[in-house]
């Protein structure tokens, strides 16, 4: 019986029902099909993938102004440190923005049957995948582009201007009567500041040694930057020391002391490096270098460098796979969505096998391989899926009647 005009039909289609169809459409059809199908993905990604930046964004920069703001920074600095930590943001949303285009973009066009009038001209579903698979490249070309260029350097900036922040405790001091506390077991209090930034009547107490407690106290003081880090000169001061055993005090006097405020703060002025701000061939070779700047183990750094070639490839394939998802069954009043929950089902396994072959291969160096298993399952099961929806909707019932 024929479809009710509008009425959604099944995606497979078997080669025998494609043989009874209507002759198939000249190439020149077919290529602005191509370029419709895969101009619809790519808008209905950019709309995703925007969504979901601006709720990642969101949810880091709320955390990120009440440390940066409350410390005493301004809002430029907060601004430079959320986009620094865009091009990691925009990296984890691209395969959950590539999946949910395609399933809904498929689905939308299956909806107004503009996909059923694409497959009465004979396209069959391995023909649908070809603009799917040209949508998955591009998608996975800006993944490659992240991994590789754009996040190790963001990475980079954003640790050395957190060590500069963490450094720079001019801000901290820069208010008056206050008592503040820059650090654990630290307390600053500043009577006055005067207009040409120097610090009046101030007083300092560091308590981190669980032996000594000592007080500084001062007329005048100034911060210094020097190339070991941000110091405290203080004039006209004294030092008292408790010593907490004996409950002995003990005073001195001196004109003029200098205070390593790196120390008070707790920032290091040498940092090891992150292994993701290393470029990708040397995480590759995880030579000696690399070991020694980022204190990692060999597994880790190799680990970490063939993962930034895996990920764009599980990217640029999950949109065959969603694809595969949506060609399976016959028409259903309810629509598609038991194989859109099915596509997102298998996207989740396929994330949570990623974090399980992670764990392996860190504990091994040999294992790196571990690291491409989700994109070639992904690639295998969008394979298996095309393949069955080229059989039709219940292949061994047709292969039966025939016999």
């Amino acid at each position: 019986m024929p479809a009710a005009p509008g009425c959604q039909t099944p995606f497979p289609f078997g080669r025998a029902a494609a043989r009874k169809r209507r002759p198939r459409g000249t190439a020149r059809d077919v290529g602005t099909f191509d370029r419709y199908l895969s101009g619809q993905l790519l808008l209905q990604f950019g709309f995703f993938a925007l969504v979901l930046v601006a709720v990642y964004w969101v949810n880091r920069a709320i955390g990120l102004f009440d440390r940066l703001i409350e410390g005493g920074s301004s809002l430029a600095t907060f601004l430079q440190f959320t986009a620094l930590a865009l091009p990691s943001v925009i990296g984890a949303v691209l395969p959950i923005a590539a999946l949910v285009a395609t399933l809904y973009g498929i689905n939308r066009l299956s909806s107004d049957s503009e996909m059923v009038v694409a497959q009465t001209t004979g396209l069959g579903p391995w023909r649908l995948a070809r603009p799917v698979a040209v949508f998955g490249l591009a998608v996975g070309a800006m993944a490659a582009i992240l991994a590789h260029g754009l996040e190790p350097l963001a990475r980079t900036a954003l640790a050395e201007r957190g060590q500069e922040l963490s450094a720079d405790v001019t801000a901290r001091f820069l208010q008056e009567g206050e008592f503040l506390h820059p650090g654990d077991g630290v307390t600053v209090y500043v009577r006055e500041i005067a207009e040409t930034g120097e610090l009046l009547g101030l007083f300092l107490q560091d308590r981190r040694d669980g032996e000594t407690h000592t007080s500084y106290t001062a007329e005048r003081a100034y911060l210094v930057r020097g190339e070991a880090g941000a110091r405290l000169v203080m004039l006209e001061g004294m030092a008292q020391t408790l010593e907490l055993r004996t409950r002995n005090l003990i005073t001195t006097t001196f004109a003029d002391f200098a205070y390593d405020l790196a120390g008070l703060t707790g920032a290091d002025t040498t940092r090891s490096r992150d292994p993701r701000e290393l470029p990708t061939g040397a995480l590759l070779a995880a030579g000696p270098e690399a070991q020694a700047a980022t204190g990692a183990a060999v597994a880790e750094l190799r680990y970490e460098g063939h993962a930034r070639i895996a990920e764009p490839l599980f990217a640029a394939l999950l949109p065959l796979l969603a694809l595969g998802f949506l060609m399976l069954g016959g028409y259903s009043r309810l629509g598609l969505w038991r194989q859109i929950g099915g596509a997102v089902l298998a996207a989740v396994v396929l994330q949570l096998l990623s974090n399980v072959a992670e764990n392996r291969a860190l504990d091994d160096a040999g294992l790196w391989g571990l690291a491409y298993v989700p994109a070639v399952l992904t690639g295998l099961l969008a394979s298996i899926l095309l393949w069955r929806a080229t059989l039709g909707p219940r292949p061994l019932r047709r292969i039966r009647s025939a016999a």
